[in-house]
């Protein structure tokens, strides 16, 4: 039945309720279960309809938020859908992973007079998957066939966003990656408990329906040039992410005792697939049994540590230099690990590693901080107290971000240009590179963020490429 509007005043705001925790560290399943259609309807009537909607303006792809909650309280799911597509090309992955609490939902109007926020990103996860159950999504069916084509370096978030906007355009659309499988690091990445894989697999599926031709285990600037690529196709798009762990400076850490976090979570991925991956076989990148500490404070280091919980580590504890109120991942996260049993030490630095006779560590020597003055962030800089604390420690992962790889040495092209922090300088605008007819999207052009992000860079680039062969079509038709 349709529900008004403004309900935020008598319905308190409820997100579906998380499965136990129990239930939850004992496998890699999402701990959140769907909405009911009455669920969802009565938190989407919560909504006050702002006229100026803060929470579309806290989201990177500016959804239209205020409407598909009406629309879903009103029970017209198939037109809720339509809208949140339009805007999103994988909304109910950005309904699961958004730091929404960072996002639209911190400054949900209604956050902010104390009412608490709108579920918007439980409500948008259910439209989404509500439309896949009843056959609402369907492959792209471009309006007319245009004889250009567009090539795509990475399937991740941004390369595969571009590719649905492209391909409805018409074109042709060729998507290279080195892996074996698509979705970039929302495969590899991100652990199940936050994005199981089939929701993944099946936007990959509904592409290659779409004709998208996928090009897996394709090394470029390895396998093919990337001069080769570019000459293929009319334009060209370089969404490769960032994949290169930054090092812990710190004394005793050798690359045998000291985990990059991405090697940590994929290798759990990739046994989550079925597949044989020795590092993890072996015990070196297999938490059960052992002190884990994840030294961090971002998304990657809650993806670490509530994954070390799962695969039945003795201990987990996290450790950032600066406090709660001021770490960069989401707080919801932080609650969630919380409860799962992480032990997180605020205010503490890593100071050296003590390790046994073969070099394996035993414990981490850590120094408490006080936060001081503002650096260049912004931010309050982080001090050394003098006190020192040691923990526990025999697996030691480092997730301290991540930096682009030297993509003009790896594809040989030195005209490439690349600013002073090593990612593809664009347009900010248009993703247009120094090269003609190659853009650059996501994390290698912005350098790691959100995913949402990186889908808004694919839609931007996309949309640029799109201008830029329809020029030249209609040029050349012209001459």
């Amino acid at each position: 039945m349709p529900q008004d509007m403004l309900q935020f005043v008598s319905l308190d705001a409820r997100p579906p309720k998380k499965r136990s925790v129990k239930a939850r560290t004992t496998g890699f399943e999402e701990i959140y279960p769907d909405f009911s259609k009455r669920a969802a309807a009565g938190q989407a009537a919560r909504c006050s309809q702002c006229g100026v909607p803060f929470c579309q303006q806290g989201c990177p792809l500016s959804n239209t938020i205020p409407d598909w909650l009406m629309m879903v309280a009103q029970n017209r799911l198939e037109e809720a859908y339509a809208l949140s597509s339009a805007t999103n090309t994988m909304p109910e992955i950005c309904g699961r992973i958004c730091p929404q609490d960072r996002l639209c939902e911190g400054i949900c109007t209604i956050e902010q007079s104390k009412h608490g926020a709108v579920t918007i990103g439980a409500v948008e996860r259910y439209i989404t998957d509500t439309a896949w159950d009843k056959g609402w999504v369907k492959p792209v069916t471009p309006a007319q066939k245009r004889e250009q084509s567009a090539g795509i370096i990475g399937a991740g978030p941004a390369g595969l966003a571009a590719a649905e906007v492209l391909r409805g355009k018409g074109y042709d659309v060729t998507i290279y990656d080195r892996y074996d499988r698509g979705g970039g690091l929302l495969s590899y990445g991100i652990p199940g408990f936050k994005l199981e894989k089939h929701i993944v697999r099946r936007r990959i599926e509904r592409l290659a329906a779409s004709g998208i031709v996928f090009k897996f285990n394709t090394d470029i600037g390895k396998d093919i040039s990337f001069d080769a690529v570019r000459t293929r196709h009319d334009t060209l798009l370089i969404a490769t992410g960032v994949y290169k762990a930054r090092a812990l400076a710190l004394p005793g850490s050798t690359t045998k005792n000291t985990l990059p976090a991405l090697d940590y979570l994929i290798a759990s991925n990739r046994k989550g697939f079925g597949e044989k991956v020795p590092a993890f076989d072996d015990g070196t990148l297999d938490a059960a049994g052992k002190h884990v500490v994840v030294i961090g404070g971002g998304d990657t280091a809650m993806d670490c540590v509530r994954t070390a919980i799962r695969q039945g580590a003795t201990s987990v504890t996290c450790l950032y230099r600066r406090d709660r109120a001021n770490m960069p991942g989401s707080a919801r996260e932080v609650i969630n690990a919380e409860e799962e049993g992480v032990h997180f030490e605020w205010l503490a630095a890593p100071k050296r590693l003590v390790t046994d006779k073969s070099g394996a560590p035993k414990a981490l020597k850590a120094v408490r901080m006080r936060l001081g003055l503002a650096d260049a962030s912004g931010r309050a800089a982080p001090e050394e107290t003098g006190e020192e604390i040691e923990i526990k420690a025999d697996m030691i992962i480092t997730a301290l971000g991540f930096d682009p790889e030297n993509l003009p040495a790896l594809f040989s092209e030195p005209k490439l240009a690349v600013n002073q922090w090593g990612v593809i300088e664009t347009n900010p605008l248009t993703g247009k590179t120094s090269l003609d007819g190659v853009y650059a999207a996501g994390d290698i052009a912005r350098g790691a963020a959100l995913v949402v992000w990186a889908i808004r860079d694919g839609l931007d680039a996309a949309h640029a490429m799109h201008n830029a062969m329809k020029m030249r079509a209609n040029a050349k038709a012209d001459a």
